[in-house]
């Protein structure tokens, strides 16, 4: 099988020019209030339950121990206003940088966090499909809601990049909404949203393994199903 059919099938038909499908994503956010139910694209109320599945998700991987996961940084990717940064790994993690695209979400996390925000080191203002994490900075990159963002290949080569940006025994995390089947484009926010074998597929071709994966429990049953993932 042409291991670049789904990436092809994907720019060629569904994305008739990358800029475009870069600009009207950027357009879309900046027109979201910075808010917690902005965020969550009117879905606030699920807030809790996503940060505590994620909690229970990622402390199966930290602490002290051969394969154990640092917590000394994190990296959260498409962090919008910090909600993430604020309940899942600002408790966690002595450190953690923020990357989001619109600078008004990042300046809107400097007061959101509070107290916490002394323990941010970095918002960077940047397209994921652009940023370059420090190598081995970060013992975990957390990649939620966001990889519909960018095209196939544009994820795998920051897939391969956020490798090169871990400690050793790092761990990248990536939470999404996954499809039933193929590759479904929201022409509202300029997104797509891709199947489980699709993306299994791109992380193979960005050189990680999948270590652990779940589905997210509890959500309401009108929205996709989100399945987090952890690849080394």
């Amino acid at each position: 099988m042409n291991d670049f059919m789904s990436c092809t099938k994907m720019e060629d038909c569904l994305i008739e020019d990358q800029t475009t499908f870069y600009s009207k994503a950027e357009h879309y956010w900046k027109e979201v209030p910075p808010t917690v139910d902005g965020m969550l694209g009117g879905y606030g109320s699920i807030s809790s339950i996503d940060i505590n599945g994620s909690k229970l998700f990622l402390q199966k991987f930290l602490g002290e121990g051969q394969g154990k996961t640092g917590t000394g940084c994190a990296l959260d990717c498409g962090a919008g206003i910090g909600r993430i940064t604020k309940r899942l790994l600002l408790p966690l993690f002595r450190t953690v940088d923020l990357v989001d695209v619109t600078q008004e979400f990042l300046d809107k996390a400097r007061s959101y966090l509070g107290e916490e925000a002394k323990q941010v080191e970095n918002y960077f203002c940047c397209g994921l499909q652009d940023f370059q994490p420090q190598p081995k900075r970060y013992d975990v990159i957390w990649i939620q809601w966001v990889i519909g963002h960018l095209t196939d290949d544009h994820l795998v080569e920051f897939l391969r990049r956020c490798r090169s940006g871990l400690r050793p025994d790092g761990l990248i995390v990536v939470k999404d909404n996954v499809a039933f089947e193929g590759v479904i484009p929201d022409d509202v926010d300029s997104s797509v949203c891709r199947d489980l074998n699709v993306l299994h597929r791109l992380v193979a071709r960005a050189g990680l393994n999948i270590i652990c994966e779940e589905q997210q429990q509890n959500f309401p049953e009108e929205i996709y199903q989100v399945h987090t993932l952890a690849l080394r």
